[in-house]
């Protein structure tokens, strides 16, 4: 068995991608990433969130996979720390009902956040509503708040779109489409356009990365290029889906337990647990108190007697 000291050293691009239109998907809103943000877990969860960070979105990230690829953990380890990172506020898993180009579909995703979040904003993520972007508050080491630094508060970073966030990771999936900052936001807009019509990004990562020339000089034109030459035909409407017909909206997310997978309503979850893997018995059945039933059995008793009584 593996220590909880080991350390993850697989390289992420290598991992498996899930099918397409599940696995990993990343919320919005997160702070940059940097050198400390899983310091407050333990350093075996630190590992695995690490790593789970840095994999492209539509990874696959189940318990068994992750077991392949990080050897160094079996899939009991591996499950125990999924569900420290659920508690931990970095992570949920659910359903989400998505169009895409063909007939709407029920994907599994798991959705993943480098921030750790409280309930109530995995409840509002996990519901369609906007959270707030801003994480809670760290805690220090008292227990309390940790302080604001002098000057007060930084400026609010805007959370990145999820365009954005497929170019900033292009460089990731292929080197020689490495894009800076500023061209990521000003293809964006492009890119945004793209997934408005396909929703999964893997197909996007794939016609902007697939046959490149052996030398890329300015991938940002290349980029540019694809992203409008190879822009999918809008969808067509699903026959039978007319304005007025009744069908399950877009974006609607169900919740399931991280650990058994068991679904339920997003606030009926609370660290991403149902009430069973927390560990809480089963809310007892309503029914008369013990002392009303012994009533009521005393009674009949009487009645009962007092019958007996009268053929006598």
């Amino acid at each position: 068995m593996a220590s909880p000291d080991c350390s993850v050293t697989s390289p992420a691009d290598k991992h498996p991608m899930a099918s397409p239109g599940y696995g990993k998907r990343s919320v919005p809103g997160q702070l940059p990433r940097g050198a400390h943000d899983f310091d407050h877990l333990p350093r075996r969860e630190a590992s695995i969130a690490g790593y789970l960070d840095r994999l492209p979105e539509g990874a696959d990230i189940s318990v068994k996979t992750l077991a392949r690829v990080l050897p160094d953990y079996g899939q009991y380890a591996l499950s125990t720390a999924l569900r420290r990172l659920s508690e931990a506020g970095h992570l949920r898993r659910g359903r989400e009902h998505v169009r895409g180009t063909g007939s709407p579909r029920w994907v599994t995703r798991t959705y993943f956040s480098r921030t750790a979040r409280d309930d109530t904003w995995w409840v509002a993520y996990l519901t369609g509503e906007r959270p707030e972007c801003g994480p809670a508050p760290a805690a220090s080491a008292d227990g309390g708040s940790a302080p604001e630094p002098e000057g007060g508060p930084g400026p609010v970073r805007p959370p990145l779109s999820r365009a954005y966030g497929v170019l900033a990771g292009l460089g990731r999936a292929e080197p020689r489409l490495a894009l800076s900052a500023a061209e990521c936001g000003a293809l964006a807009p492009l890119a945004g356009h793209w997934l408005a019509r396909d929703a999964d990004e893997r197909r996007l990562v794939h016609a902007l990365t697939a046959g490149l020339p052996p030398e890329v000089h300015h991938p940002a034109a290349l980029v540019r290029r694809r992203l409008t030459d190879k822009l999918p035909p809008e969808p067509s409407p699903v026959p039978g889906q007319g304005p007025g017909s009744a069908a399950v909206p877009a974006g609607l997310r169900l919740a399931e337990c991280t650990t058994c997978g068991v679904p339920g309503r997003p606030d009926a979850l609370p660290g991403g647990l149902c009430r069973g893997c927390r560990g809480v018995p089963p809310p007892r059945a309503a029914g008369p108190a013990p002392a009303e039933t012994r009533e009521r059995v005393d009674r009949l008793r009487a009645a009962a007697r007092g019958s007996d009584r009268s053929f006598v």
